[in-house]
């Protein structure tokens, strides 16, 4: 069928357009001057307008997913489970944006338990067979497989210059396949990790098209595996059930039960004073003008019976071309075409390679004159325990920076460094980096120490923007207006032809990074202002850039693992693993997938029936969670066990096999790396791999600590904060009733009990201290009613009582929780103890759960980040001392309340007692801070 541009039908993809927008904006939303987030709306309509203006469709609709698509969780319960909560803005958004759609006479489309994908498809063929030409407006790949002779897809470009249209003989060039019906198998075969498809085990994109050009199609290719090979064979055979399952969850439905009405679609005269209503309300001021315009040239063209055309888009006339952004092309070219930053092409600047000694030793000494210089380093890696030096560049001036190249010879390396160890070891020169902890190891390894003050842009940021992004060319493009080159666009993209960056020209090198030495020291200074304005320098200058010295030692000394203990960890918990399985098969009586919710819920819901009431997901299988599990435990003993597997499987798979990969092959110990830049709360974060989280609440868990061990005639040492928490709340809230406890050496918890149930301490019950031990930790996270009688048993009425007679018994407690909630809505953040600050932008949300989600955080934060505060100070004192006694002692762990250390054992008395005196003595304040010390060839018995 020919094209027809009397009856041009839009068809767009509500949630595509809506994302889009409101990621587009992301770096510098739009906030009404009532704090309202419009970037998603004004994303969103601002696309619509100039499709409208630009293509003048005669017929148009907007579609929305609605509800649950149980067309296809039915068949797979984690259909797009993976899919991460909708940003609070969208969900504000959708309310606005189908207020100004109506106001515009658009039809809103959308059918409960179908994807708009599936509405749109069927409302295309519908279409179709009335004459219609029609574009589904979408970026998503999903929608090739509807591609016809008349069904298209629409990619809009950029402000009205380039578009692409994807018909058939483009489909067919993309995917390299003879029917755009294969994009199905396409996506069968190889998955689509956004909505969680599986695809076939092994397969990627690459693989597929191969695929398909053999077989066809994915019924034919498992009709055929004996073609296969190896390990291929094997995973697509064993797979092969999930790929045709894959295959009915790709496929979009063409028949769901809605009719094409084709006068409902005409695209109709907005009804522009209602429009200007939703506008003014959420200060749209020059998009109206915009729309207007785009309607206005309907009319005219009407007149003159000018037909539009899609092979020759007009460009806007007038209005705000910056703000007039089209959504659906890739992020680097939209980036590109609606920036007005700067970049290394069209700012002044002056950026030298110094390649020759004498020059290099001009620039040395010039730097050692300076009182502010910063500095970048390329490496071979980013693993700071296997990275080569490649260059170092320097900058003390906004536009001028230096380049050194270094040498594949590590001797010559060495020698260049020489000529720079002055500048990197003076103490009066004030040293800029970002992420300089990075550079700190690097250059340790090549035995130069970093001396003097540093300024590490990236934990400034942090400090100014917890909740931020902290990433160089992010914090460039935020703050400079300054868009700096991407490594992808000197050495490609990640794969096998990535190029490397020695590989790179002297002069390509000297740009990309004499440009981040240049960059660290402009954003130096717009932060350094700041922190002084924000209150924030000593927590700078005397917390975290000492820490991060701190933390870049540890790293480097890392951890000895005994591989032995672990192996026979591994073969202990499997023999468990099989053992509870037996024991869950028999009081269950079948055998089934242990690790299938699915199996597992019919077997206690329905075979079992251990609760009549039980819950069943959006999928409409059972919900088995952790949490339900719990509640279930006294109903029939089987539940203790399944529990207990899941425990012992999540050991093995994620400490036990996992960690000996993690050994350093040079040291044989274990590197993690600490970020000062994760928590929002001021916590370290462990990675590469994680030891915070290995588990100490079971003796299975404990067990994994065994594997760390101390060298020969060393021991290690755990030193850990009781309570830290409790004691620093009682003090920063003045209560006095804790604070006597604390005093007095009382047990809190039986303290808290003795108070909450009229009891003399010493007849406290077991069972009434482990309550008050719930109470004290849940009023810490803002738990209510309903979370207390879960975990202690109570009832709801009897939880209540006890959260009353809590505060009643802790009276300026209460008083402090509820002023730093409302200190949260005046100041919108709240601060520890050394003035850390935890921005809480959801304090005044019009939304019940997630403003309560705010105050929790705002009784919560302080105390946590107080903590996080006093164990920062700690870890430094305790560095200082054991280098001013020059003693052999290293500090290797920080696991939240706890220091791990490795001493010689004839440092253990001296050790001991220093670390016990600097922890406890780390922050002066009214409760006693208690540290328990422990010794023992391994963490496990340290402990």
């Amino acid at each position: 069928m020919s094209e027809n541009n009397d009856k041009r039908l839009f068809l767009i993809d509500a949630f595509a357009m809506i994302f889009r927008g409101y990621y587009a904006l992301i770096r510098s939303p739009r906030v009404t001057s009532t704090g309202i987030d419009t970037s998603a709306i004004f994303g969103f309509t601002n696309s619509l307008i100039e499709l409208i203006r630009r293509e003048k469709p005669t017929h148009l609709a907007v579609v929305f997913d609605v509800g649950q698509a149980s067309v296809r969780t039915a068949d797979f319960a984690d259909y797009k489970a993976h899919r991460s909560e909708t940003p609070e803005a969208i969900k504000l958004a959708i309310p606005y944006i189908h207020r100004i759609l109506k106001a515009m006479h658009v039809p809103i489309l959308g059918l409960e338990g179908y994807e708009a994908d599936d509405v749109i498809g069927t409302i295309a063929c519908k279409a179709e067979k009335e004459g219609y030409q029609i574009f589904m407006v979408t970026p998503d790949k999903d929608f090739a497989q509807l591609v016809t002779e008349n069904v298209k897809i629409y990619k809009p470009g950029l402000k009205g210059a380039e578009f692409e249209i994807l018909g058939i003989e483009e489909v067919k060039m993309k995917y390299e396949i003879e029917d755009p019906k294969q994009v199905i198998d396409f996506l069968a075969m190889m998955g689509d990790a956004v909505d969680n498809i599986p695809g076939l085990e092994g397969v990627g994109e690459k693989t597929a098209k191969k695929f398909l050009k053999e077989y066809g199609s994915i019924e034919n290719l498992l009709a055929n595996t004996a073609d296969l090979k190896g390990k291929m064979k094997e995973k697509v055979e064993n797979s092969a059930e999930r790929g045709i399952l894959s295959k009915k969850l790709a496929t979009i439905i063409c028949d769901v039960p809605i009719e094409f009405h084709q006068e409902q679609y005409d695209l109709d005269t907005p009804d522009f004073e209602k429009v200007k209503e939703v506008f003014d309300e959420i200060e749209f001021r020059r998009l109206y003008e915009n729309l207007y315009r785009a309607f206005a040239p309907t009319n005219e063209s009407a007149k003159s019976n000018v037909k539009p055309s899609l092979s020759n888009p007009q460009p806007t006339k007038g209005g705000d071309q910056s703000m007039q952004l089209d959504l659906f092309a890739n992020f680097e070219e939209l980036d590109q075409a609606t920036t007005t930053k700067g970049s290394v092409f069209d700012n002044d600047h002056l950026y030298q390679y110094i390649d020759s000694q004498k020059a290099q030793h001009i620039l040395a000494q010039n730097l050692i004159t300076k009182k502010a210089v910063s500095f970048h380093i390329e490496t071979t890696s980013s693993d700071e325990m296997e990275a080569e030096l490649i260059g170092m560049s320097f900058s003390y001036q906004d536009g001028l920076a230096y380049y050194i190249p270094l040498s594949e010879n590590r001797d010559e390396v060495v020698e260049t460094l020489e000529i720079f160890r002055p500048f990197f070891e003076k103490q009066d020169i004030l040293k800029i980096g970002h992420n300089i902890k990075f550079d700190y190891k690097v250059l340790k390894r090549y035995g130069i120490a970093v001396e003097g003050l540093l300024f590490d842009t990236m934990i400034a940021h942090y400090l100014l923007s917890p909740d931020g992004r902290h990433v160089l060319e992010y914090l460039s493009e935020m703050y400079l207006n300054y868009k700096p080159i991407s490594i992808e666009s000197l050495i490609g993209k990640k794969g096998k032809n990535q190029a490397t960056f020695r590989s790179l020209t002297i002069e390509e090198q000297t740009k990309y990074a004499a440009e981040d030495a240049d960059i660290s020291w402009r954003l130096y200074g717009v932060f350094a202002p700041q922190l002084q304005k924000e209150n924030l320098e000593d927590l700078f200058f005397k917390v975290e850039m000492p820490l991060m010295k701190v933390l870049a030692k540890m790293e480097l000394e890392g951890i000895a693992l005994d591989k032995k203990w672990l192996a026979q960890e591994s073969i202990d918990l499997e023999n468990d693993l099989r053992n509870l399985e037996k024991t869950i098969f028999e009081l269950s009586g079948e055998e089934f997938n242990m690790n299938s919710p699915k199996q597992l819920g019919e077997v206690l819901f329905e075979k079992m029936q251990l609760d009549p009431k039980a819950k069943k997901t959006k999928s409409g299988q059972y919900a088995t969670s952790e949490d339900i599990l719990q509640k279930l435990s006294s109903k029939h003993e089987i539940i203790k066990h399944i529990l207990e597997y899941r425990t012992y499987q999540k050991l093995k798979s994620t400490y036990v096999d996992a960690l000996p990969l993690q050994i350093d092959k040079t040291d044989h110990r274990v590197h993690t790396n600490f970020s000062q830049t994760t928590a929002a709360t001021g916590r370290l974060a462990s990675v590469n791999p994680n030891l915070q989280n290995i588990p100490i609440r079971t003796l299975r868990g404990q067990q994994i600590r065994g594997a760390f061990v101390a060298n020969p005639g060393n021991k290690i040492i755990a030193a850990d904060y009781s309570q830290i928490e409790l004691r620093l709340i009682a003090a920063i809230s003045e209560e006095e009733n804790m604070i006597k406890a604390f005093q007095n050496g009382e047990d809190i918890h039986a303290s808290t009990a003795s108070k909450l149930f009229g009891v003399p301490l010493e007849e406290v019950t077991k069972t009434q201290r482990s309550q008050a031990k719930t109470v004290n930790f849940g009023i810490l996270y803002g738990q209510g009613a309903f979370g207390l009688a879960e975990q202690t048993g109570l009832s709801r009425k009897e939880a209540k009582e006890m959260i009353e007679s809590y505060f009643e018994t802790y009276p300026k407690l209460k008083k402090y929780m509820a002023d730093q909630v409302v200190k949260a809505q005046q100041m919108g953040y709240v601060e520890t103890i050394l003035h850390r600050k935890r921005h809480l932008k959801d304090i005044n949300s019009a939304n019940f759960v997630v403003k309560a989600h705010a105050e929790r955080n705002a009784v919560n934060a302080p105390i946590q980040g107080s903590a996080a505060d006093v164990i920062k100070l700690a870890m430094i004192k305790i560095d200082q001392k054991l280098t001013e006694k020059n003693l052999k002692t290293k500090m290797l762990l920080q696991v939240h309340d706890e220091l791990v250390f490795e001493a010689p054992e004839e440092e253990l008395e001296t050790v001991t007692a220093l670390i016990k005196k600097e922890m406890e003595s780390a922050y002066e304040t009214t409760v006693p801070l208690l540290v328990e010390v422990g010794v023992g060839d391994n963490w496990l018995e340290a402990h």
